[in-house]
């Protein structure tokens, strides 16, 4: 089993996006914050876009919130680098994609509108394509005005890690789609004949959806469509310049998991799907990893130990400590197996444990503690 050589990475200047991706709950969030923290006191001009941390993360960096844009974080240990952090805003992001793309009354009137309201706040895959949207104004803004040399980006927590790759272009094929473009026909076709036609077939088409959606819905619907009329092409362009940008060879994606049969069932899935998409992959970052002490001392014999004391009636706390360490042990080897069930199924894929610590991270000392973590140290 290799490595995953992380100082490596974060120092190569060619590395420009590192994407941290898996399933929800195993440490996506801290990981892409500490990875962003150890590149900017290694040098390098930082960007972290976080996907809906817990406050005590935005404590850690020294900031009292994160929204939108991106803030600096201070007290940063090297004199070149830099480090700003942001959370993704998913409706904000939205809207910036239509202020940009339309004139001031007509982004009005879609902003306004009932149905962008929910598309832009609900809609399924809306926040996995708006975490790319956002990322590629990063790396627009970086490009043209140096700003950052390094975007490290924490997915969304995902179902399944696979909709991250899979919701720009659904997203974008369904505003670029069939449906879309049969509500649009009638609009587009007024006023000659092949628009009176389609205007005729669209009026039976509408009554039907009247019955199953509503008047209302389906009005404002049309009148969402009417607006962003200009607007659809470009969405299938942004998710295919998007989908380019991932391929790139300036990005690295990290899969992060922790040693349970889900978690790595999804890191594997995720890592099958970036090898045949053919996306740049880095490595598995295995994170909270039980740490194994006094491994001279096993898990049976702490137990037969335990009992005796236990039937002589002496250290009851020694015999609460004893089962504790088995139960440690135990634990310890299940993850073991879980592990190399995966590196037996990926024997190329490089591979960096990160131990469970005692507590959460409260404080950039806790990330820089982690950051040493990835980094083998």
């Amino acid at each position: 089993m290799t490595t995953l050589d992380l100082d490596g990475l974060i120092d190569d200047p060619a590395t420009r996006i590192i994407v941290c991706c898996g399933s929800g709950g195993v440490g996506k969030t801290t990981t892409a914050a500490a990875i962003g923290l150890r590149a900017a006191e290694r040098g390098r001009h930082v960007c972290v876009l976080t996907i809906d941390p817990a406050r005590r993360l935005a404590q850690a960096m020294g900031l009292t919130e994160l929204d939108n844009t991106p803030r600096p974080v201070v007290d940063i240990k090297a004199s070149p680098g830099s480090l700003d952090a942001m959370m993704l805003d998913m409706k904000r992001t939205f809207d910036e994609v239509v202020e940009s793309h339309s004139d001031p009354e007509r982004a009005q009137a879609i902003l306004n509108n009932p149905f962008y309201q929910a598309l832009s706040s609900s809609f399924a895959g809306t926040q996995e394509y708006m975490a790319m949207e956002k990322l590629g104004q990063l790396r627009a803004q970086s490009d043209s005005e140096g700003t950052w040399d390094l975007i490290v980006v924490d997915t969304p927590p995902s179902r399944s890690a696979l909709d991250f790759l899979d919701a720009p272009e659904r997203l974008g094929t369904f505003l670029d789609g069939r449906f879309i473009r049969i509500l649009l026909a009638p609009a587009r076709g007024a006023g000659r004949g092949i628009g009176r036609i389609i205007g005729a077939g669209f009026g039976l088409f509408a009554g039907v959806l009247n019955k199953v959606l509503g008047a209302q819905l389906l009005s404002d619907l049309a009148a969402f469509v009417g607006a962003v009329d200009t607007m659809f092409g470009g969405f299938r362009e942004r998710a295919e310049a998007t989908y380019a940008l991932l391929k790139d060879r300036g990005t690295a994606f990290i899969v992060v998991a922790a040693p349970e049969r889900d978690a790595l069932r999804e890191a594997s899935y995720f890592v099958e799907r970036l090898e045949q998409d053919g996306m740049p992959f880095a490595g598995l970052i295995l994170n909270r990893v039980q740490e194994v002490r006094a491994p001279e001392l096993s898990a049976e014999q702490c137990l037969a130990a335990a009992e005796r004391l236990e039937v002589a009636g002496d250290s009851p706390i020694t015999v609460s400590l004893l089962r504790l360490h088995a139960d440690r042990l135990r634990n310890a080897e299940r993850q073991r197996r879980l592990a190399t069930r995966f590196t037996a199924a990926h024997p190329g894929v490089p591979v960096t444990e990160v131990i469970a610590l005692a507590e959460d991270v409260h404080d950039l000392d806790g990330l820089r503690e982690i950051g040493g973590l990835l980094a083998g140290n």
